[in-house]
């Protein structure tokens, strides 16, 4: 038995695929929504949020990297609350894929119909952050099925994370109370959007290897012991 070609549990790899998904979305979405509209565009301007780039020539982008987050999360299987919360978690992000904001659409074209639609992703949107930081906050913290739980370092980044989040959703819900021409020169929402992305993509990254770590132990004395014959018998 060669310890080196040991490999870890299948279910273990997909899982870990599946938050490395996630996360590898959630680093790279802001990234790329805010550098394609200015490369499309030429102009060096930001929008009032990261939904309101439904609007532009970045709507493929946003619908589809929002969608595949979706489909990872409802996909995403590891024990019974996670799998609740995934499946939760990818409802929603496929909803605010498919529910457009009003921020950033023309005046002119908005009606009573596409309000309602856009306060169906506001809901949304702040349903998915709850439960991502939720996942930081109470489920990242957890001792992994196998009883070992998370090194002290991984626990304060985790909570760093979802206390992340958190602020984020505060400070945008804040910013809704000041003056409109404030909200469209400083961005707030997109700001704090950004952070809140930039933050749970960075914790399901990292869980994702720490996961394959749990799975994948060092060998051991009696793996080590079980070699010693084999290397005898070489020299012999």
């Amino acid at each position: 038995m060669n310890p080196g070609s040991h490999k870890p549990p299948q279910d273990a790899v997909t899982v870990r695929h599946l938050r490395l998904g996630v996360g590898s979305v959630g680093l790279a979405l802001p990234v790329v929504l805010v550098v394609g509209h200015m490369a499309a565009t030429r102009r060096l301007t930001l929008l009032d949020s990261l939904s309101g780039y439904y609007h532009s020539e970045m709507r493929d982008v946003f619908v589809g990297s929002m969608c595949a987050v979706g489909v990872f999360l409802i996909g995403y299987r590891y024990r019974r609350p996670e799998d609740v919360l995934g499946t939760v978690a990818g409802v929603l992000a496929v909803t605010v894929a498919l529910f457009p904001t009003t921020t950033g659409a023309p005046v002119t074209t908005v009606d009573q119909l596409d309000r309602t639609v856009g306060v169906v992703h506001q809901v949304a949107a702040a349903g998915l952050f709850a439960v991502l930081a939720v996942f930081c906050l109470v489920l990242f913290v957890r001792p992994d099925t196998a009883g070992v739980p998370p090194r002290r370092s991984a626990v304060v980044f985790y909570r760093t994370c979802g206390g992340l989040i958190v602020l984020a959703i505060v400070l945008a819900l804040a910013s809704t109370l000041l003056p409109e021409d404030v909200r469209h020169t400083v961005k707030p929402v997109l700001w704090c959007e950004t952070l809140a992305v930039f933050a749970f993509g960075a914790a399901w990254v990292a869980k994702s290897d720490a996961l394959l770590r749990a799975a994948d132990p060092p060998p051991g004395p009696r793996d080590l012991a079980l070699v010693a014959p084999t290397n005898g018998a070489n020299h012999a």
